[in-house]
């Protein structure tokens, strides 16, 4: 009988002669060869498609993060040989390399326009995204996605709660002012009510209290609330991209110039300093000079260095002593030392990279575009929407299934197809 946490939601016969690969390694082909995985060559990463052709796109960064993630499972395995729930290396790079299929063109400014757009019907965030596009989108199966095995889906859910149920203080968009409040409209993290019965299905092999302390929440702001698990597959990946964000994409600023050494200095410096933390103590300064040599040699070898590091100081520990079932008891996290450190690295690059004017001005033209092709869609969808998308807008049954339909199909564009399709429609660039 086929363990609970390798069936599908679709029995399916496949002629596949002497095909001697283990459930995880199969889901992991069918992630490297769907449409969705190959788009993220063309959505941004940090850096605008185009501006350069050596930084990272969500493709290699994904590639990268499936590298880092087998690595943490490697050492975790070899850290704790009695616990047995780290099944697969194929597994993990399964979630790693499709994390973030989900999101849409233009980062975080086309995630905030999807999610105003969509605030009447149900929201949109990357990640519920991702669930919906693997588990019912993507045209391997009808209506079933990639039909992954249970627990490949369990890894994909870094939010176990519904959308719908996260909001506290919903805002209200002044229509008066064309301009939305990014801020405000940041989408609540969870999963689409429309996908309720798939996260459901995930769910059904844990007990009563797991699926209820695996879905509890806490308030996180003033619009929102934000749940507090995960399994332990994800929390894997989640190190995994964190520690390819933080550290390959801090490669990537300074190799382009975008970040300084003088910021650097300035910014970064006095909060490493500030931190008691043995391998900084020793190497601190040492690391500014590799960081910004002009040998390119020394650059590479310091971030190889510090992927291993930051690798090597991730441990796996309780999550909460109330979970009856070890994929949701324990979960991987980097020690508090190595932690900090981590995060100096990831707010650095987001303070004077991701919030950079220059680089929010590129986010906030991707976000109006969006919302002016959502627009346009909704107004003659008949007419404008491609023929396959027209058929999904006549079958929904609701106002809020088309809105759906319509995301869907623009939140799988890239940068360059929806900037193509806006001039196409508009006639001008924003």
């Amino acid at each position: 009988m086929i363990n609970e946490w390798h069936e599908r939601r679709l029995l399916q016969s496949k002629n596949r002669p002497n095909d001697n690969r283990s459930t995880w390694q199969v889901d992991r082909s069918r992630i490297i060869h769907a449409a969705a995985f190959r788009r993220l060559q063309s959505k941004t990463q940090i850096m605008s498609i185009g501006v350069n052709d050596f930084y990272r796109t969500r493709l290699t960064h994904s590639l990268e993060v499936a590298q880092i993630g087998s690595g943490i499972l490697r050492h975790l395995r070899n850290q704790n040989p009695n616990y047995k729930e780290l099944v697969s290396t194929s597994l993990i790079e399964t979630l790693c390399l499709a994390h973030d299929i989900g999101h849409p063109p233009f980062g975080h400014g086309g995630e905030t326009a999807l999610n105003y757009l969509m605030a009447k019907h149900g929201g949109f965030e990357g990640n519920a995204q991702t669930l919906r596009i693997v588990a019912r989108l993507e045209p391997y199966s009808n209506g079933y996605g990639m039909n992954l095995a249970r627990r490949t889906l369990l890894g994909f859910i870094k939010y176990p709660q519904l959308i719908d149920t996260l909001w506290h203080n919903k805002p209200i968009h002044d229509y008066s002012n064309r301009f939305i409040n990014a801020h405000q409209w940041l989408p609540a993290k969870g999963l689409y009510n429309c996908d309720k019965d798939i996260f459901d299905w995930i769910l059904a092999p844990f007990s009563a209290n797991d699926r209820a302390l695996f879905s509890s929440c806490r308030p996180f702001d003033e619009f929102r609330m934000k749940t507090q698990f995960k399994s332990v597959d994800c929390s894997i990946m989640e190190i995994a991209d964190d520690i390819a964000y933080a550290v390959h994409d801090l490669e990537d600023a300074v190799a382009t110039g975008t970040l300084t050494k003088t910021q650097w200095l300035e910014y970064a410096m006095p909060k490493l300093l500030a931190l008691d933390n043995p391998w900084l103590k020793k190497n601190v300064h040492d690391l500014s000079e590799r960081l910004f040599s002009t040998d390119e040699s020394q650059r590479k070898d310091l971030i190889g260095e510090l992927v291993n590091l930051f690798i090597t100081k991730t441990n796996l520990a309780i999550q909460n002593d109330g979970f009856e079932s070890p994929l949701l008891k324990f979960y991987a996290q980097i020690e508090n030392d190595y932690e900090s450190m981590l995060s100096v690295f990831k707010t650095f690059v987001y303070e004077h990279l991701i919030r950079a004017p220059k680089m929010q001005q590129i986010e906030f033209r991707g976000q109006n575009l969006l919302i002016d092709l959502f627009e346009a869609f909704a107004s003659a969808p008949l007419r404008l929407l491609p023929k396959s998308t027209q058929v999904l807008w006549q079958e929904a049954l609701s106002s809020s299934q088309q809105h759906r339909v319509l995301c869907d199909y623009l939140a799988g564009m890239t940068d360059e197809y929806a900037s193509k399709t806006h001039q196409r429609l508009f006639g001008r660039d924003l």
